[in-house]
């Protein structure tokens, strides 16, 4: 058979996969292209070695994962275990499903993998951002940036947050594309809240920057060519550098509240402080770890509250108790229901479903053995849906989280929507209060709905992008 003929058979075979709700028995370890699974390379005579395939030329299983995401993940975990390979364009890569196969790569212990995962992917554009830190240097950065996350300052980014959503959710008409909306939405908050910076176009310049960078960090053409995603990621990021360095010596001789001074001015015990090229390093980062999981986290609580209306007014009567006055960290926090609501959208639709890491030296991880220089991929979401932990976990299902269940306390790494180990998310605590304080103003201001024939579809070319954007009609009280 021709390489032309071979392409062309696999390429069909993945052009007609069935629709996601039916993945999960179509794509068993070689049943998409025609092949049983081979494994990723030879093993010490006391571990496994790890099973998989290399899909399409060139491609691998990109555009499988790209269609189907976790559930992508979650059936081939299902036909060969918690531990096995696939191909990408990036090349080979061992994927780590499940609570226990999962803890054993994000906690660490021996100090087998590094952030190389990471960078590999996204380095031109979050250079030495905390993610993409290791070892004692990622500690130090850590220590020093928690100075940025303490409660008096997550109360302030709070009291920035509100006032660009009550400005905001107003001007919506009755019907939109909720996941444009809310992208718009969540980058006016990240220029108060990080920068306190005012709209204007030195503003969208910014923000266009961002979305560039964002954008490329997952594209296939990765050279600095012309008309490129990549090139245009390149770019942005000169424009984001360029605009937090001229702002630098004006943040560090202030006293503002936003993220952006409280970088310039943190301070351990011990005197440690951040460098300029680290502020600017650490602003770039979480711009985007904030901006992008926010607005997916938001747009999915929001899309099952459509479909469920009785979660809506249920969440909204208690919107509706705390009355008109501005809401503070305590406020947010006592909208229980809506919180059950974001815990269960977060498990259901993971903003962050897999995370990266590189082995640096020969290691195990659930008795099978993963060579030194090895690409690993941590699909965490395929966790969310564990038989062994959920009770019918593709239902939405809030009250799962209520104090008389508590499934996610079936096993500590069940539910890991913000990573695990020294890695997990520190800005986690502020980013639940950002969804809660803008689904709470879309409570009070609307009630929306969806067309029953949609169904919430994600494309995962990079972070999760909702298909179609979600199209509500909402509806003012």
């Amino acid at each position: 058979m021709s390489l032309v003929q071979h392409a062309r058979e696999r390429w069909s075979s993945v052009l007609t996969l069935p629709a996601p709700e039916q993945v999960d028995r179509a794509l068993l370890a070689g049943s998409v292209n025609g092949r049983h699974p081979a494994s990723f390379g030879p093993a010490p005579q006391d571990l496994r070695e790890i099973p998989g395939d290399a899909g399409l030329p060139f491609l691998g299983h990109a555009l499988s994962y790209v269609r189907f995401g976790h559930r992508f993940t979650r059936a081939r975990s299902e036909a060969l275990g918690p531990v096995w390979w696939m191909r990408s364009p990036l090349g080979r890569a061992v994927v780590v499903t499940g609570p226990a196969a999962s803890r054993e790569v994000l906690t660490n212990r021996d100090k087998a993998f590094s952030q190389e995962g990471w960078r590999a992917t996204v380095d031109a554009f979050f250079h030495r951002g905390l993610m993409l830190l290791d070892f004692d240097e990622h500690r130090a950065h850590r220590r020093i940036m928690q100075e940025a996350f303490t409660a008096d300052r997550i109360s302030s980014y709070v009291a920035a947050t509100t006032p660009v959503v009550r400005e905001v959710i107003p001007t919506w008409g009755s019907e939109l594309r909720l996941y444009p909306a809310l992208k718009r939405l969540t980058l006016d908050v990240a220029q108060a809240v990080f920068m306190d910076a005012r709209s204007g176009p030195e503003a969208e310049a910014v923000n266009r920057a961002f979305v560039d960078c964002v954008r490329a960090a997952n594209a296939f053409v990765r050279k600095d060519l012309p008309g490129t995603r990549w090139r245009r990621g390149l770019r942005g990021r000169v424009v984001l550098e360029d605009w937090f360095r001229s702002n630098l010596a004006a943040k560090r001789a202030g006293d503002g509240t936003d993220l952006f001074s409280a970088l310039c001015h943190a301070r351990t015990e011990d005197g440690e402080q951040f460098s300029d090229d680290d502020v600017v390093n650490h602003m770039i980062f979480l711009m985007m770890a904030a901006h992008d999981t926010t607005t997916t986290t938001v747009a999915a609580a929001a899309y099952h509250l459509a479909r469920n209306p009785e979660w809506q007014e249920r969440c909204r009567a208690e919107s509706d108790a705390l009355g008109d006055d501005v809401p503070d960290v305590a406020a947010l926090r006592s909208l229980t229901s809506l919180d059950l609501v974001v815990r269960e959208a977060l498990r259901m639709d993971a903003p962050v479903p897999v995370v990266m890491r590189t082995a640096i030296k020969d290691t195990t991880v659930a008795g099978h053995h993963v060579p030194a220089r090895t690409r690993v991929i941590v699909a965490q979401a395929v966790n969310h849906y564990d038989r062994s932990c959920w009770s019918d976990p593709e239902r939405f299902d809030p009250e799962r989280f209520g104090p008389d269940r508590r499934e996610d306390r079936s096993d500590r790494d069940a539910w890991i929507p913000f990573g695990g180990g020294v890695h997990k998310c520190i800005g986690l605590h502020f980013g639940t209060l950002e969804v809660t304080a803008i689904l709470h103003e879309m409570l009070r201001r609307y009630s929306w709905t969806v067309d029953p024939a949609y169904r919430l579809r994600w494309d995962n070319t990079s972070l999760p992008v909702p298909v179609g954007g979600i199209p509500v009609r909402l509806t003012p009280r």
